[in-house]
């Protein structure tokens, strides 16, 4: 089975190159990059059209983007990964090997890269989460065979929280599979903001859609 790596990106072109040089031994075994660039105008494309299989331009929109790449992906899998997120070692092996013993889509566990004690607790609390409601996060690096991905419908075209309801739908169709092994993610966001308050944001902000309220207004919220 081959896997597709669909990374969507804007304005990455500082954190693209390292991204994609990490992921080069997965294209030498024959699984397949894809980057999905949303607009940049700092030159992301072009710094990753070397490293990439595939350099693709779509309307901005994290969901927008991710399911034009899945719709230009070849790959048996597909592995939605954030530019600013590390994958495991061997991870591909380790999703193909989960895949074939039990389901037919999951996500890795998380570890921020902060080295504050207070994000060991928030990524525990993260994992912990997700482990208990099977709703996995775009951090954790979900995958979902293509096919169970389009029976789906893909990502719903919403601004914010397209990882949350795409989750809500595949969990009725199989049992999620959450791995042990660990994505490193920025914890760049925490830092700036503040780790309480970005929590307290998330958490609000993660509420207000279980409400109900729509992710166009919370969005603005969430970038603030």
């Amino acid at each position: 089975m081959r896997i597709s790596i669909i990374i969507p990106v804007l304005n990455e072109a500082q954190a693209i190159a390292g991204c994609l040089d990490r992921l080069q031994p997965y294209r030498a075994q024959g699984h397949e990059v894809i980057v999905v660039d949303g607009g940049s105008r700092d030159g992301t494309a072009e710094t990753a059209r070397p490293l990439a299989d595939r350099v693709l331009v779509s309307p901005a929109g994290r969901a927008r983007q991710m399911n034009h790449g899945a719709h230009a992906a070849q790959g048996d899998v597909l592995l939605f990964l954030h530019a600013d997120t590390q994958l495991p070692d061997a991870a591909c092996d380790v999703i193909l090997s989960a895949l074939q013993k039990t389901t037919r889509w999951g996500r890795f566990d998380v570890r921020l890269s902060g080295s504050a004690p207070g994000f060991r607790l928030i990524e525990s609390m993260m994992n912990l989460r997700s482990r208990m409601t099977r709703i996995a996060t775009g951090d954790q690096a979900m995958f979902v065979t293509k096919d169970l991905f389009h029976a789906v419908g893909g990502f719903d075209d919403i601004p914010l929280m397209e990882d949350i309801a795409l989750s809500r739908r595949l969990k009725k169709m199989a049992p999620a599979v959450c791995l042990r092994q660990r994505v490193v993610t920025s914890s760049r966001r925490w830092e700036e903001n503040g780790i309480l308050k970005t929590v307290l944001l998330m958490w609000r902000l993660r509420l207000s859609y279980w409400l109900g309220a729509d992710p166009a207004r919370l969005v603005s919220q969430y970038y603030r």
